[in-house]
C-alpha cells in the first residue's frame, strides 16, 4: 500500500503477512532506530473488522525521518515479531501480548509486569475490573455510603453558586 503523510508523519498501512517483509525493508534503508510499538483496540470483538491495530514507530538517524508502519491483528492472527531487527521491540511486544492478548510470533512468553495467576488482559476494552466489583473504593466515603448514618438532608447549591452566608445580609421580613 502506498503510505500517506499527514502532518509531517508517514503512516504505512501494512497487511498482515506483509508486516515482517516491511519492517525488513524499512531497517535496510536506514530506519535503524527504535521509537516505539503500540496496540489500539479496536473494540469490535466478533465484528468482521479487526481486533486490534498495531503500531511501529522507527528512526532514521541521518536524515532525522521518523516512519509509522500500521496493520491490523484480529483474534486468531499472529504478529511476527521484529525484535530480531530492533532489540528495544522485544518489552513492547511482550507487552503487546500480556495486556492485549496478541500472539507474537517467536516473541517471549514469559510474564512482564502482571503475576503469573492474573487472568485476562487489562487493557482490552471488554475487559472487567473485577476488583472494583468485589472490593469497595478505599477512598474516604461520602455522608450516607457507609451505613453508619443517615444521608444529609441539608440542601446543597449547585457548583459555581455561592454559598447563601456569603455576599450582603438579607434583612429579615416581619412576621
Amino acid at each position: 500500500m502506498t503510505p500517506k503523510t499527514a502532518f509531517g508523519q508517514t503512516i504505512h498501512h501494512v497487511d498482515l503477512a506483509d508486516w515482517l517483509e516491511t519492517a525488513t525493508k524499512h531497517h535496510s534503508s536506514g530506519y535503524v532506530m527504535f521509537d516505539w510499538l503500540g496496540v489500539e483496540d479496536a473494540g469490535r470483538p466478533g465484528a468482521s473488522g479487526q481486533r486490534h491495530a498495531v503500531f511501529l514507530h522507527v528512526i532514521n538517524p541521518q536524515t532525522r525521518e521518523g516512519v509509522m508502519l500500521r496493520t491490523e491483528v484480529d483474534e486468531a492472527g499472529r504478529l511476527p515479531s521484529v525484535a530480531h531487527l530492533w532489540q528495544g521491540a522485544r518489552w513492547h511486544e511482550r507487552e503487546a501480548a500480556e495486556m492485549f492478548g496478541i500472539t507474537v510470533q517467536d516473541g517471549e512468553p514469559e510474564h512482564l509486569l502482571l503475576p503469573e495467576s492474573f487472568q485476562g488482559h487489562p487493557l482490552r476494552k471488554d475487559f472487567v475490573l473485577a476488583s472494583r466489583v468485589v472490593r469497595p473504593w478505599p477512598g474516604r466515603l461520602e455522608p450516607g455510603e457507609d451505613n453508619t448514618s443517615a444521608p444529609s438532608r441539608r440542601r446543597t447549591a449547585p457548583p459555581g453558586v455561592p454559598d447563601p452566608s456569603w455576599g450582603p445580609r438579607r434583612e429579615e421580613e416581619p412576621s
